[in-house]
C-alpha cells in the first residue's frame, strides 16, 4: 500500500479541508497523530473562531500531559473531546442497516461528533483495498471527521507460545498498520492473548508487541493494547507488559468496562484504569445501562474520568455503548450526554 502522503489529497490539504468543514473547531484534534512539524505549517482561521491552537499537542502531535485544556468555539475550555467507537453500532452494521463507508457521515450528522474509531471486522477484506480506503478517507474529509484508530480483532495471538504462530499474528497486523497510516489514524488497537504462566504470558506478549511496534513506529503508528479479557484485564499485568516492551509507540487503551479476567473473576475497574493510564493513547468509555438521572448504573463516570484526567490525558474519549435496554442510537446519545456532564463537573478541578 502506498504512503498516504502520495495520495492526491495530501496531509496538508486534508488538514485544511477538515478544519474548513468544522466551523466550530478551535483546535485540531491532538490525538490525530499528525507530526507537530506538519501542524505548524497550517495557519487556519474560521469565522468567529480565530487562529489554530496547538494547545494539547505534544512533540508528536499527540496529547500533551502538560496541556491544561482544549479551547472550544465559545472560548471556554474542553478537558477532553469525544469520539465514537464503531462497536457502538455493531448490531446496526451486522444487520446491514448501516454500511461501514457511511459511519463517518452518521457520526457527524446523527451524533454531532468529529472523530471515529473503527473496528476491523466491519471491513475485514478491505485493509489492502486502496480504492476503498480512499473512499472512506474522502467521506471523513467531506464530513469533517477524524479517523483516530482501528480496533483489530481476529488476527491471531500476539503472545502465541508457538514462535511461528506469534510471527504470523504479528505479520497479520501489518496490513492494518498500513491501513491506519493511509486513513490518517494515530494507532491500531490489538489484543495481547497468550498462554502459559503469568510470567510466560508477559514475556511472550511483550515479544510480539515489541516486534509489531517496531514495524509500526517506522510508519508513525502506535500499537495500543486494550484490557480485553484474560490477563489483559489485569491492570497490573498489562502495565508490566508495557514496561517490558518499553517503546514510546506502544501503549494502552483503557476500557472502563472490560475487567473480566475469568468467568467469576473481575479486576477492580478503578484500580485497573489508574494502572493503565500512564501508558494510554486512547480511552474507551464503555456503557451498558443508565439510571433515571442519566448516570451509568455500574460505573462512576466522575471517578473514572477524574482518574483519566489526573494522569494528564487530554485526548479523545471514545463512546462504546454496549447495552440492550436502549437502542444503539439512544445509548450513544446517553453516553455522550453523560460525558459532557462529567466534563462540565470536572472543569473547575482541572482548570
Amino acid at each position: 500500500m502506498s504512503d498516504s502522503s502520495s495520495n492526491p489529497m495530501s496531509r496538508r490539504r486534508f488538514l485544511r479541508g477538515a478544519a474548513a468543514a468544522l466551523p466550530g473547531a478551535a483546535v485540531l484534534p491532538a490525538a490525530a497523530g499528525w507530526p507537530l512539524s506538519v501542524l505548524r505549517t497550517v495557519a487556519l482561521s474560521t469565522a468567529g473562531v480565530g487562529s489554530l491552537s496547538l494547545q494539547g499537542c505534544g512533540a508528536s502531535g499527540e496529547p500533551d500531559p502538560g496541556a491544561a485544556s482544549w479551547p472550544d468555539a465559545e472560548g471556554g475550555d474542553l478537558l477532553f473531546r469525544i469520539s465514537l467507537a464503531q462497536w457502538s453500532l455493531h448490531r446496526t452494521l451486522r444487520a446491514g442497516e448501516l454500511d461501514n463507508l457511511d459511519f463517518p457521515r452518521v457520526t457527524r450528522s446523527d451524533y454531532g461528533l468529529d472523530a471515529v474509531e473503527y473496528v476491523n471486522t466491519f471491513f475485514k477484506d478491505k485493509a489492502e483495498d486502496e480504492a476503498y480506503l480512499a473512499d472512506l478517507k474522502g467521506r471523513c474529509q467531506d464530513h469533517g471527521v477524524w479517523s483516530l484508530l482501528i480496533m483489530c480483532d481476529g488476527e491471531g495471538a500476539i503472545g502465541d507460545p508457538d514462535p511461528a504462530g506469534r510471527t504470523r499474528a504479528v505479520e497479520n497486523h501489518y496490513r492494518w498498520v498500513e491501513a491506519a497510516r493511509f486513513l490518517g489514524c494515530h494507532s491500531i488497537r490489538v489484543n495481547a492473548q497468550s498462554r502459559g504462566s503469568r510470567q510466560e504470558q508477559r514475556e511472550l506478549a511483550a515479544d510480539g508487541l515489541r516486534r509489531l511496534t517496531e514495524f509500526a513506529a517506522d510508519r508513525e503508528i502506535n500499537i495500543l493494547v486494550e484490557n480485553h479479557g484474560g490477563l489483559s484485564s489485569d491492570g497490573s499485568w498489562l502495565a508490566g507488559v508495557m514496561r517490558a516492551v518499553d517503546h514510546p509507540r506502544c501503549g494502552t487503551l483503557p476500557d472502563f468496562g472490560n475487567f473480566r479476567i475469568a468467568e467469576d473473576h473481575w479486576y477492580d475497574r478503578y484500580t485497573g484504569v489508574r494502572e493503565l493510564m500512564p501508558f494510554a493513547r486512547a480511552v474507551s468509555a464503555k456503557s451498558h445501562a443508565f439510571d433515571e438521572e442519566g448516570n451509568e448504573r455500574e460505573m462512576d463516570y466522575v471517578r473514572l474520568m477524574r482518574i483519566v484526567l489526573d494522569a494528564g490525558y487530554r485526548g479523545y474519549v471514545g463512546i462504546e455503548y454496549e447495552g440492550t435496554e436502549l437502542s444503539e442510537a439512544e445509548g450513544i446519545l446517553a453516553t455522550k450526554a453523560l460525558l459532557e456532564r462529567v466534563r462540565e463537573t470536572l472543569k473547575g478541578a482541572f482548570s
